[in-house]
């Protein structure tokens, strides 16, 4: 199923290419990425929508020992329903037995997921579209220099939202809008909780259906922060309760970690650069008491 060659001297099966990838050191999206390959094994056919990770892939190699399909941003959906329509077909037909059979998952952004590819990826969910969506979260367009996304924070600094007060917009809660689909299972998940993702992995991995892993991905090159503290920035993004940890399964939804205690929204904003502005030259107090009353108004009645 893969269009392009494994690279020579393969790793082991269930690994990603562990050196020489053209990825940006203390990348969060490759973070988390490694985590769930590791646990959906080499049986998987990405298909990888235009954006981040497309870099792992460098014609006629890619770092996946399963199967990989390049599409354009916001056509994924689509392309694996055609992988999934061929896997299915050559099932039935006896030309492939079920223990080949293959896990086919939309790998994007979050410039895909939330903007470009959301109504590509609606109409997948309403047609029981068997695949897992997988979106990698770095809160911008980070591939051609961190441009603001719909999934970009308010009052983040963006390459497109450089003023005083940073992004006017505010970020669009992808999670309830897959959940008003109904569709089979949808999860948010950090690279840097690796429990709860592994947990939440193995439990998509054994439903047939539309299914969401929202990957919140650190990015130190768009954040501005150093790589090092690719891990920190995540797990400050769930204690502050900025980045919610939960799943939707059978209709409800169940938050999986809640902080406690859950600290000050600024904890985590203060270790990037793309919200100094709030703290220098002056602190920007009216807007760090709105981001911080934001969290506050989501996790009341939820604590």
């Amino acid at each position: 199923m893969s269009i392009s060659k494994p690279f020579p001297k393969p790793l082991p099966s269930t690994h990603l290419l562990g050196t020489g990838t053209p990825m940006c050191a203390g990348c969060g999206g490759l973070q988390a990425l490694h985590e769930i390959y590791d646990l959906l094994g080499p049986k998987t056919v990405f298909v990888n929508a235009a954006g981040c990770l497309t870099l792992l892939a460098v014609y006629p190699f890619t770092p996946f020992r399963g199967g990989w399909l390049y599409t354009a941003m916001a056509a994924a959906p689509a392309g694996a329903q055609g992988v999934r329509d061929a896997l299915d077909l050559l099932l039935g037909q006896g030309r492939l037995a079920p223990e080949e059979n293959m896990t086919v998952v939309a790998l994007t952004g979050d410039g895909a997921a939330y903007g470009m590819g959301l109504s590509a990826t609606s109409s997948a969910i309403e047609r029981g579209l068997d695949f897992l969506y997988l979106c990698y979260d770095n809160e911008g367009y980070g591939n051609t220099g961190q441009q603001y996304s719909e999934a970009t924070p308010h009052a983040a600094r963006t390459a497109t939202s450089r003023g005083p007060r940073g992004f006017f917009g505010y970020k669009k809660d992808l999670f309830a809008i897959w959940a008003a689909h109904r569709p089979v299972y949808a999860a948010t998940v950090a690279g840097a909780e690796m429990l709860d993702l592994a947990r939440k992995v193995e439990k998509a991995a054994r439903l047939r259906g539309p299914r969401l892993l929202l990957a919140l991905a650190p990015c130190p090159t768009g954040w501005d922060f150093d790589p090092k503290d690719t891990v920190e920035i995540g797990r400050l993004a769930v204690k502050t309760g900025l980045w919610p940890l939960k799943e939707y399964v059978d209709g409800r939804v169940v938050h999986t970690r809640i902080p406690h205690p859950r600290l000050p929204v600024e904890e985590y904003l203060k270790r990037q650069g793309r919200f100094a502005h709030l703290f220098q030259p002056v602190r920007q107090e009216a807007l760090l008491r709105e981001l911080q009353a934001l969290v506050d108004e989501y996790w009341a009645g939820i604590e």
